[in-house]
C-alpha cells in the first residue's frame, strides 16, 4: 500500500522518471544489496535524464525543423564547400553562446536547408532554444504583425531564441517597410542569440534585394561581419537522390 501511495506521489509530482526507476528497483533483487544512497542517487539519475530528455522533446517541437537532419550524418567534402574544420567548429554551439552568425549560400538542392536544420538540431541538443522559418513566410510574418499591432510582441518572442534560421533568403521580394522591421528584430536580438541564413544569392547582391542602401547597409553590418560564411557547390542533391532511386528501381 505505501508502495503505490509513493509512486501515486512521484507521478503527481511529474517525477515520472524516479517513479519508473523506483518501480524497477523494487523488482531487481540485486537492488537489495546497494546502500540507501546508491539507490537514491539512481533515482535521482533516472529523473534527471528524463527531464533532459523531454527538454530535448519540447526544444526540438518548438523548433519546427523542415527536415529531419543530424550533424553527424553530415559528409565534409571541400569540393562542396563543407570544411571539415568549419563544421567541427560550428558543430559544438560555441558560436551560439557567443552570439556569432552564419551565412550559408549556395544553388538549389545542395543541401543549404539540410545543414541548417542539422545545426538547428545540434543547438537543441546542446540545451538551446532554436527556431526554423522559412524566409518568404517569416516576412509575412513581420507584416502581420505590423499590421494587427503586435509588432513588438513577436519582435520579444524571436529574441527568446538562441538561434534563429531563416531559410531561402530572397526567394520572395518583401516590401521596404519589412526590411526594417527585420533590421529592428537584430537590433532586438543583439547580443541574445544568432542567426543562420540561407539563400542562393550572396551577400554582395542583398542591397538590391532589400531595396533601401541604409537599411541593406545597417542588416549586413550585423550580420556579416565575423559571421561563419559557406558556400555550398556542386550538383543539386535532389538530382543525385533521383538518380539513384533510378537505378535501384
Amino acid at each position: 500500500m505505501l508502495t503505490e501511495q509513493t509512486l501515486t506521489k512521484l507521478k503527481d509530482m511529474r517525477l515520472e522518471g524516479m517513479a519508473e526507476a523506483y518501480e524497477r528497483q523494487r523488482s531487481d533483487p540485486e537492488a537489495a544489496a546497494l546502500s540507501f544512497d546508491e539507490r537514491f542517487g539512481m533515482l535521482v539519475e533516472r529523473e534527471w535524464v528524463h527531464q533532459q530528455e523531454r527538454a530535448l522533446q519540447r526544444r526540438l517541437k518548438n523548433a519546427r525543423l523542415r527536415q529531419n537532419a543530424c550533424i553527424e550524418d553530415l559528409k565534409c567534402d571541400e569540393r562542396r564547400g563543407l570544411k571539415r574544420e568549419v563544421i567541427a567548429q560550428l558543430s559544438d554551439s560555441h558560436w551560439i553562446a557567443c552570439g556569432q552568425h552564419c551565412i550559408v549560400t549556395g544553388a538549389t538542392g545542395v543541401g543549404k536547408s539540410y545543414l541548417a536544420c542539422a545545426l538547428a538540431q545540434k543547438a537543441c541538443r546542446d540545451g538551446y532554444k532554436a527556431l526554423y522559418t522559412y524566409a518568404p513566410r517569416f516576412f509575412r510574418d513581420l507584416y502581420s504583425a505590423h499590421a494587427d499591432g503586435t509588432l513588438a510582441r513577436f519582435l520579444r518572442r524571436m529574441s527568446r531564441f538562441h538561434l534563429l534560421v531563416v531559410d531561402d533568403w530572397g526567394m520572395e521580394q518583401a516590401k521596404r517597410s519589412q526590411y526594417r522591421h527585420f533590421l529592428e528584430m537584430l537590433e532586438e536580438r543583439q547580443g541574445r542569440g544568432s542567426m543562420l541564413i540561407t539563400s542562393q544569392f550572396p551577400p554582395d547582391t542583398w542591397h538590391e534585394t532589400i531595396g533601401d542602401a541604409t537599411v541593406a547597409d545597417a542588416i549586413l553590418d550585423r550580420l556579416i561581419h565575423g559571421a561563419y560564411r559557406i558556400d555550398l557547390k556542386g550538383e543539386s542533391m535532389r538530382k543525385q537522390d533521383n538518380g539513384a532511386k533510378s537505378q535501384s528501381g
